[in-house]
């Protein structure tokens, strides 16, 4: 039998969010019935209640970062019990027979299905964390360390995969320098993590405004790109730079701050297409690259890691009626550094 629970949607692309309730499927024998206390707000929830990357499916509930407490489990899940902390991130299925699904690398399996803004197997539409309650197959669902803050667990199911993922694929850790090119969401999680696992972390951000923030956060260094000498003074420096922006960047600068076989990482994905000369690369052997966020078992290995190091984003806690506002404010840059819905309020 479904359920109805309460949440907010966007009930048309660009319209404002708006109380509404959503049907949730009756618990399967594999599936979690989990109780959300806090969903993170990301910077792509905007972009698909927006329509900016493809047609959405309305009404839309966003929300892929999602904290809160088994309430039932279905008879075959083991993994999780009622009262645990779990999360639900970016996806919340996969074909789990193709070789990206088979190499743990579920990110990239074609036929999966998105949290939000997506169609499940059953034909029925996926919707997001900004409601009370989700019904998820327990393969999907993270387990959440007691000693990670809660509200600021939420973000680390995106943020904090989003920038885990490549720093380890790419042997960020003692004896590598490491660039994180902005200090906004992504960015300052980047940083605690990249310091966390040992590497010497230098944030490059436009302007010199966080970067108190960015050496409390665990960066040895801090450069303003919209100042030339960066770029002179920091050439040949790094054995790799995470790009976490989505602003059409002058690829070839930063490829020049690479040292010989050296990686440039994006995450962030510009409106426009981007472009590079091909010199940028062959004259060091360097490599420009890019990534999306992590499997569920790596997914898992981020979390015990955060709780390992006490990581959490840094968070301002808002109530659902200020969801609006708070989207505006973060196309603003005006948050330090994720907002995170108290759910509660739904």
């Amino acid at each position: 039998m479904t359920t109805t629970v309460n949440a907010y949607a966007a009930p048309a692309a660009g319209a404002p969010l708006a109380p509404t309730t959503v049907p949730r499927r009756a618990v399967g024998p594999n599936d979690v019935l989990i109780e959300i206390r806090y969903s993170g707000i990301c910077h792509s929830d905007i972009h698909q209640a927006r329509d900016e990357w493809r047609p959405g499916n309305f009404p839309m509930v966003p929300g892929h970062e999602i904290v809160g407490v088994v309430s039932a489990a279905g008879e075959a899940v083991t993994r999780h019990k009622v009262g645990d902390r779990v999360g639900v991130g970016c996806f919340v299925d996969s074909c789990r027979k193709c070789e990206a699904c088979l190499a743990g690398l579920e990110q990239y399996c074609r036929n999966g299905t998105a949290t939000y803004n997506d169609t499940g197997a059953d034909g029925t539409p996926a919707y997001g964390g900004y409601s009370t309650h989700i019904v998820v197959d327990a393969d999907y669902v993270l387990a959440v360390p007691e000693s990670i803050d809660y509200a600021g667990a939420a973000p680390l199911l995106c943020a904090g995969i989003t920038l885990y993922s490549p720093l380890r694929h790419w042997g960020a850790g003692p004896g590598k320098r490491v660039a994180i090119v902005g200090m906004g969401g992504l960015g300052h999680v980047g940083v605690k993590l990249a310091h966390a696992m040992g590497a010497e972390v230098t944030v490059l951000s436009q302007t010199l405004s966080k970067k108190d923030d960015g050496l409390r956060l665990g960066a040895d260094d801090f450069h303003a790109t919209s100042d030339p000498q960066t770029f002179r003074e920091l050439a040949g420096r790094f054995d790799l730079i995470v790009n976490t922006v989505s602003a059409d960047l002058d690829l070839d600068a930063y490829l020049r701050l690479l040292r010989i076989d050296g990686t440039m990482v994006n995450l962030g994905l510009p409106s426009e297409a981007s472009s590079v000369r091909l010199s940028s690369l062959i004259g060091g052997r360097k490599s420009l690259a890019g990534s999306m966020i992590g499997g569920i078992a790596e997914t898992q290995e981020m979390l015990d890691f955060c709780a390992e190091h006490q990581i959490a984003a840094e968070v301002e806690l808002i109530s659902a009626d200020r969801i609006n506002e708070a989207y505006e404010r973060v196309l603003s840059s005006d948050v330090r550094y994720r907002f995170v819905i108290d759910a509660t309020s739904f």
